[in-house]
Order: structure tokens, then sequence, then C-alpha cells
């Protein structure tokens, strides 16, 4: 194992990242590079997933992996993910609202029909004629 000799490097991710380089790789790094690689790794947000499935397959004589991972998006959405996402919601409301007055007015129709009130004296869609 690797023995960090800077003060940066305390992380046990900045460790284990150190140990696969070669020595003197490991060796030539700056007190202020160790720190940034330590804040890097830091606050990257991985292995959080509430759904963390791996499988390794052997066919024949190769390995593949698979990976699942399902969890909470807690990236900022882009400005265009943000436009979309306005606009779905508009388009999703229009339609709601649309089908939502539709469905009324079936129904104030039916209710009509029902009681025998016709609007025009000439004219029914003859439902309970």
């Amino acid at each position: 194992m690797y023995k960090i000799k800077h003060s940066g490097a305390q992380l046990p991710a900045v460790q284990r990242l150190l140990s696969k380089m070669p020595q003197d790789v490991a060796d030539s790094f700056t007190e202020e590079q160790l720190e940034s690689l330590a804040q890097s790794i830091g606050t990257a947000r991985w292995k959080t997933h509430k759904l963390d499935w791996r499988v390794t397959i052997k066919l024949w004589r190769h390995r593949y992996y698979l990976v699942l991972l399902a969890g909470r998006n807690r990236r900022q959405p882009s400005r265009l993910h943000q436009t979309i996402g306005k606009t779905w919601l508009a388009l999703m409301i229009c339609i709601f609202l649309t089908i939502s007055v539709l469905l009324g007015l079936v129904c104030l129709y039916v209710l009509k029909s029902a009681l025998g009130i016709n609007l025009f004296e000439t004219f029914s869609l003859g439902i309970w004629h």
C-alpha cells in the first residue's frame, strides 16, 4: 500500500487512487494538487443510489458486466431541461383542462337529455327520445 507523505491526501478514495499509480508518479503530486484531488473526489456523490445492482456474467472466453443504478436525480437541471419541463407542464395542464371541460359538457348534456329538456324544439341528438 502506498504511504501518503502529504496531509492533503487523507481521504481513502485519494489513497486508493494513489496506490494504483507508479510510486514516482504518486510522489510527484504537490500538496495543492492533492488538495484539489481530495476536494473533487470528496464532493462526488458516488455509491449513494437506492438501487445499486452489479452482476458479472462469464460467456465463453469473455466476461461481461451489467449495472443497474436507480435513485433520485440530484443534479441541477440545465436551462434546456428547465424550458422543456415548463413547456411540458403547461401542455399537460392545457390537456387536463380541455378533457375536464369536455367531460363536464358531456355530463351536462346527458343530464339535460335525461330531464327531457330540448334547447331547440326541432333538434335533438336523440339519446332519450
